[in-house]
């Protein structure tokens, strides 16, 4: 168990989280529900912020509480994403449900997501978090392979891709995408639109259709709306706190977050 930081550090944590974001002391008052000098002896480290505070400015601005709380947790560190090969062969491989990132597809869903959904009045980062996990889960229960490779943990908001604040700031800073603060009635908003367009020659049909379809679906609900629908999952409920979501999970989905008709399912169809 990693050692907890003091609400000192924390305090100076937030601030450097809520500036980089370009967030306000107003701002973070607003998402919290408190006065702004109460905002301010959090930072200072004069008032420990509660779990409950917690959870609300992690699900407003994107990040790990387990990270977060963590002495060894640094905000503006990047992680070293690695390229994976996308390989074709005739072989039926053995399925691996080890996420392993990859960079290109990642990127590539970002941008179309954010192309088609980015302007909603709704689509922050919170939301985009959960349309990837669904893209991503969607598409390994229907295809046995992994999209982005992203590496999901379960929060107490929903599941939570690991490194994704580091992954959206190495896309703005290569000028892929940008950021912008905006409101939803009267809440401060993180929202992303993409630089450019994505290329979509690096996505199979298969993969666009399933990212479709979680759009077409999901892409229009509040934030607090689709968490909550993924921690009704299998794979959410069937997972430790702050632990990995295994892939494999995706295969024992229920109706209605299942999306593969399975033999038990034709046959009971068509005994109906």
């Amino acid at each position: 168990m990693s050692k907890q930081s003091s609400p000192y550090q924390l305090g100076k944590k937030l601030k450097t989280i809520r500036t980089k974001h370009g967030f306000s002391q107003e701002d973070i008052a607003r998402i919290l529900d408190i006065s702004r000098s109460s905002v301010v002896q959090i930072e200072k480290g004069n008032r420990q912020i509660s779990a409950i505070e917690l959870g609300m400015l992690s699900e407003a601005l994107g990040f790990s509480v387990d990270r977060f709380l963590s002495t060894k947790y640094e905000s503006s560190s990047l992680m070293n994403i690695v390229e994976e090969p996308d390989v074709e062969t005739d072989l039926k491989l053995e399925r691996d449900a080890v996420p392993k990132l990859r960079k290109t597809k990642l990127e590539t869903v970002i941008l179309y997501i954010t192309g088609k959904c980015g302007a909603l009045p709704r689509m922050d980062v919170n939301l985009l978090i959960s349309l990837l996990y669904l893209c991503d889960f969607n598409h390994y229960e229907l295809h046995e392979e992994q999209l982005t490779g992203l590496s999901y943990t379960k929060e107490a908001f929903g599941p939570s891709p690991a490194n994704i604040t580091e992954i959206l700031s190495k896309l703005e800073e290569d000028s892929k995408l940008q950021r912008f603060k905006s409101h939803y009635n009267g809440i401060p908003l993180i929202k992303y639109l993409p630089a450019l367009e994505a290329d979509l020659l690096k996505l199979s049909a298969a993969e666009k259709e399933v990212i479709d379809q979680v759009l077409e679906k999901f892409s229009h609900w509040p934030a607090r709306a689709l968490n909550a629908y993924s921690r009704e999952e299998i794979p959410y409920k069937a997972t430790k706190q702050g632990k990995v979501i295994n892939y494999e999970l995706a295969f024992y989905r229920k109706p209605p977050h299942s999306v593969r008709i399975y033999d038990e399912d034709w046959s009971e169809s068509n005994r109906a």
